[in-house]
Protein backbone atom coordinates (compact mmCIF):
# COMPACT_ATOMS: atom_id res chain seq x y z
CA UNK A 1 0.00 0.00 0.00
CA UNK A 2 1.36 3.46 -0.84
CA UNK A 3 2.19 5.76 2.04
CA UNK A 4 -0.35 8.58 2.66
CA UNK A 5 2.16 11.20 1.49
CA UNK A 6 3.06 9.43 -1.77
CA UNK A 7 -0.21 8.38 -3.40
CA UNK A 8 -0.26 7.19 -7.03
CA UNK A 9 -1.55 9.78 -9.48
CA UNK A 10 -4.89 9.08 -11.17
CA UNK A 11 -5.00 8.36 -14.88
CA UNK A 12 -5.86 11.49 -16.89
CA UNK A 13 -9.36 11.91 -18.27
CA UNK A 14 -7.89 11.58 -21.76
CA UNK A 15 -7.07 7.94 -20.99
CA UNK A 16 -10.80 7.16 -20.92
CA UNK A 17 -11.68 9.33 -23.92
CA UNK A 18 -10.60 6.67 -26.40
CA UNK A 19 -12.10 3.57 -28.07
CA UNK A 20 -13.68 1.53 -25.30
CA UNK A 21 -12.15 -1.82 -26.25
CA UNK A 22 -8.70 -0.21 -26.14
CA UNK A 23 -9.41 1.26 -22.69
CA UNK A 24 -10.63 -2.14 -21.48
CA UNK A 25 -7.39 -3.77 -22.65
CA UNK A 26 -5.15 -1.07 -21.17
CA UNK A 27 -6.93 -1.02 -17.80
CA UNK A 28 -5.46 -4.47 -17.11
CA UNK A 29 -2.76 -4.07 -14.50
CA UNK A 30 -4.02 -0.65 -13.41
CA UNK A 31 -4.77 -0.06 -9.73
CA UNK A 32 -8.16 0.96 -8.32
CA UNK A 33 -8.06 2.96 -5.08
CA UNK A 34 -10.96 3.77 -2.75
CA UNK A 35 -10.40 6.09 0.18
CA UNK A 36 -12.95 4.55 2.54
CA UNK A 37 -12.82 6.52 5.80
CA UNK A 38 -9.44 5.77 7.38
CA UNK A 39 -8.73 2.93 4.92
CA UNK A 40 -7.18 3.16 1.49
CA UNK A 41 -8.39 0.05 -0.32
CA UNK A 42 -6.49 -1.06 -3.41
CA UNK A 43 -7.07 -3.69 -6.06
CA UNK A 44 -5.18 -4.45 -9.28
CA UNK A 45 -7.37 -4.89 -12.36
CA UNK A 46 -7.07 -8.34 -13.95
CA UNK A 47 -10.29 -8.64 -15.99
CA UNK A 48 -12.52 -6.18 -17.86
CA UNK A 49 -15.38 -6.05 -20.35
CA UNK A 50 -16.08 -3.33 -22.92
CA UNK A 51 -19.63 -2.08 -23.56
CA UNK A 52 -20.05 -0.10 -26.75
CA UNK A 53 -23.00 2.21 -26.21
CA UNK A 54 -26.46 2.42 -27.74
CA UNK A 55 -25.63 0.16 -30.71
CA UNK A 56 -24.44 -2.62 -28.34
CA UNK A 57 -27.49 -4.67 -27.34
CA UNK A 58 -25.66 -5.91 -24.24
CA UNK A 59 -25.06 -2.37 -22.96
CA UNK A 60 -27.41 -0.60 -20.54
CA UNK A 61 -27.44 2.50 -22.74
CA UNK A 62 -28.93 0.50 -25.63
CA UNK A 63 -32.25 1.06 -23.83
CA UNK A 64 -31.81 4.80 -24.11
CA UNK A 65 -31.05 7.64 -21.75
CA UNK A 66 -32.64 6.93 -18.38
CA UNK A 67 -32.10 7.96 -14.79
CA UNK A 68 -30.03 4.80 -14.33
CA UNK A 69 -27.80 5.34 -17.36
CA UNK A 70 -27.47 9.14 -17.18
CA UNK A 71 -23.86 8.99 -15.95
CA UNK A 72 -22.89 6.92 -19.01
CA UNK A 73 -23.89 9.84 -21.26
CA UNK A 74 -21.65 12.21 -19.31
CA UNK A 75 -17.92 12.90 -19.57
CA UNK A 76 -15.36 10.07 -19.68
CA UNK A 77 -13.53 9.03 -16.54
CA UNK A 78 -16.57 8.85 -14.27
CA UNK A 79 -17.71 5.85 -12.19
CA UNK A 80 -20.89 4.08 -13.24
CA UNK A 81 -22.05 1.92 -10.33
CA UNK A 82 -25.28 -0.08 -10.40
CA UNK A 83 -26.91 -2.91 -8.45
CA UNK A 84 -27.67 -6.40 -9.78
CA UNK A 85 -29.89 -9.08 -8.24
CA UNK A 86 -30.91 -6.56 -5.59
CA UNK A 87 -27.75 -7.28 -3.61
CA UNK A 88 -24.49 -6.80 -5.54
CA UNK A 89 -22.86 -3.72 -7.08
CA UNK A 90 -20.75 -3.45 -10.23
CA UNK A 91 -18.11 -0.81 -10.99
CA UNK A 92 -17.64 0.62 -14.48
CA UNK A 93 -15.47 3.37 -15.94
CA UNK A 94 -17.29 5.64 -18.42
CA UNK A 95 -15.42 6.04 -21.72
CA UNK A 96 -15.53 8.13 -24.92
CA UNK A 97 -16.94 11.64 -25.18
CA UNK A 98 -20.11 13.07 -23.70
CA UNK A 99 -23.26 11.63 -25.22
CA UNK A 100 -21.63 8.41 -26.45
CA UNK A 101 -22.57 6.29 -23.38
CA UNK A 102 -19.91 3.57 -23.42
CA UNK A 103 -18.15 2.01 -20.43
CA UNK A 104 -15.75 -0.65 -19.19
CA UNK A 105 -16.86 -3.09 -16.50
CA UNK A 106 -14.16 -3.89 -13.94
CA UNK A 107 -14.84 -7.60 -13.81
CA UNK A 108 -12.06 -8.79 -11.45
CA UNK A 109 -9.28 -7.37 -9.30
CA UNK A 110 -6.34 -8.85 -7.47
CA UNK A 111 -6.60 -7.68 -3.83
CA UNK A 112 -3.60 -5.55 -2.86
CA UNK A 113 -4.38 -3.64 0.33
CA UNK A 114 -7.26 -3.44 2.85
CA UNK A 115 -9.64 -5.36 0.60
CA UNK A 116 -12.68 -6.89 2.31
CA UNK A 117 -12.87 -10.02 0.13
CA UNK A 118 -11.49 -11.63 -2.98
CA UNK A 119 -12.25 -9.73 -6.18
CA UNK A 120 -12.79 -12.57 -8.65
CA UNK A 121 -16.10 -11.38 -10.09
CA UNK A 122 -17.79 -8.02 -10.71
CA UNK A 123 -19.89 -8.13 -7.54
CA UNK A 124 -16.86 -9.19 -5.53
CA UNK A 125 -14.84 -6.27 -6.93
CA UNK A 126 -17.24 -3.86 -5.25
CA UNK A 127 -17.36 -5.92 -2.07
CA UNK A 128 -13.56 -6.03 -1.90
CA UNK A 129 -13.19 -2.27 -2.43
CA UNK A 130 -16.34 -1.28 -0.46
CA UNK A 131 -17.92 0.39 -3.48
CA UNK A 132 -21.68 0.95 -3.68
CA UNK A 133 -24.24 3.22 -5.37
CA UNK A 134 -23.09 6.20 -3.32
CA UNK A 135 -20.07 6.31 -5.65
CA UNK A 136 -22.14 6.35 -8.84
CA UNK A 137 -21.12 9.41 -10.85
CA UNK A 138 -17.93 10.02 -8.83
CA UNK A 139 -14.91 11.28 -10.77
CA UNK A 140 -12.34 8.49 -11.19
CA UNK A 141 -9.65 11.16 -10.91
CA UNK A 142 -9.99 11.10 -7.09
CA UNK A 143 -9.77 12.01 -4.29
CA UNK A 144 -12.29 9.35 -3.14
CA UNK A 145 -12.12 6.82 -5.97
CA UNK A 146 -9.42 6.70 -8.64
CA UNK A 147 -7.52 4.48 -11.05
CA UNK A 148 -3.73 4.70 -11.35
CA UNK A 149 -1.26 3.31 -13.87
CA UNK A 150 0.20 -0.18 -13.35
CA UNK A 151 3.16 -0.84 -11.07
CA UNK A 152 4.03 -3.89 -13.15
CA UNK A 153 3.14 -4.64 -16.73
CA UNK A 154 0.78 -7.36 -17.88
CA UNK A 155 2.81 -10.04 -19.61
CA UNK A 156 0.05 -11.78 -21.55
CA UNK A 157 -3.54 -10.77 -22.32
CA UNK A 158 -6.37 -13.10 -23.35
CA UNK A 159 -9.73 -12.08 -24.79
CA UNK A 160 -13.08 -13.73 -25.28
CA UNK A 161 -16.83 -13.11 -25.38
CA UNK A 162 -18.56 -11.31 -22.54
CA UNK A 163 -20.48 -13.20 -19.86
CA UNK A 164 -24.21 -13.38 -19.21
CA UNK A 165 -25.29 -11.46 -22.32
CA UNK A 166 -26.79 -14.24 -24.45
CA UNK A 167 -29.93 -12.10 -24.89
CA UNK A 168 -27.92 -9.64 -27.03
CA UNK A 169 -27.75 -11.83 -30.15
CA UNK A 170 -24.61 -11.42 -32.24
CA UNK A 171 -23.22 -9.00 -29.65
CA UNK A 172 -22.84 -11.93 -27.24
CA UNK A 173 -20.14 -13.37 -29.49
CA UNK A 174 -18.03 -10.21 -29.72
CA UNK A 175 -14.58 -10.61 -28.14
CA UNK A 176 -14.93 -7.71 -25.70
CA UNK A 177 -13.75 -9.35 -22.47
CA UNK A 178 -10.05 -9.06 -21.58
CA UNK A 179 -8.10 -10.71 -18.79
CA UNK A 180 -4.56 -11.20 -17.58
CA UNK A 181 -3.59 -14.66 -18.74
CA UNK A 182 -2.54 -16.92 -15.89
CA UNK A 183 -3.83 -14.63 -13.12
CA UNK A 184 -5.16 -16.43 -10.05
CA UNK A 185 -7.69 -13.65 -9.51
CA UNK A 186 -9.76 -13.60 -12.70
CA UNK A 187 -13.40 -14.70 -12.58
CA UNK A 188 -14.57 -18.17 -13.44
CA UNK A 189 -16.18 -16.81 -16.60
CA UNK A 190 -15.65 -18.55 -19.92
CA UNK A 191 -12.67 -20.61 -18.77
CA UNK A 192 -10.61 -17.51 -18.03
CA UNK A 193 -9.10 -19.26 -15.02
CA UNK A 194 -8.20 -22.43 -16.89
CA UNK A 195 -4.85 -23.73 -15.75
CA UNK A 196 -4.50 -21.11 -13.03
CA UNK A 197 -4.66 -23.72 -10.28
CA UNK A 198 -7.26 -22.02 -8.09
CA UNK A 199 -10.69 -23.09 -6.94
CA UNK A 200 -13.60 -21.46 -8.73
CA UNK A 201 -15.67 -18.78 -7.06
CA UNK A 202 -19.44 -19.41 -6.80
CA UNK A 203 -20.10 -15.73 -7.55
CA UNK A 204 -20.96 -15.32 -11.24
CA UNK A 205 -22.49 -11.95 -12.11
CA UNK A 206 -24.50 -10.77 -15.07
CA UNK A 207 -22.73 -8.01 -16.94
CA UNK A 208 -24.29 -4.62 -17.74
Amino acid sequence: MPTPNVLPVALPRAFFDRPTDLVARELLGCRVFHRDGECLREGRVVETEAYLGERDRACHSSRGRTQRTEVMFGPPGMAYVYMIYGAHFCLNAVTRGEGVAEAVLIRAVEPVSDCLSQGDGPGLVCRALSVDRRLNGVDLGGPVLWIAAPERSVVSVARGPRVGVDYSGAWARRLLRFWEKGSLHVSRAGGARAGAGRARSPHGMRAP
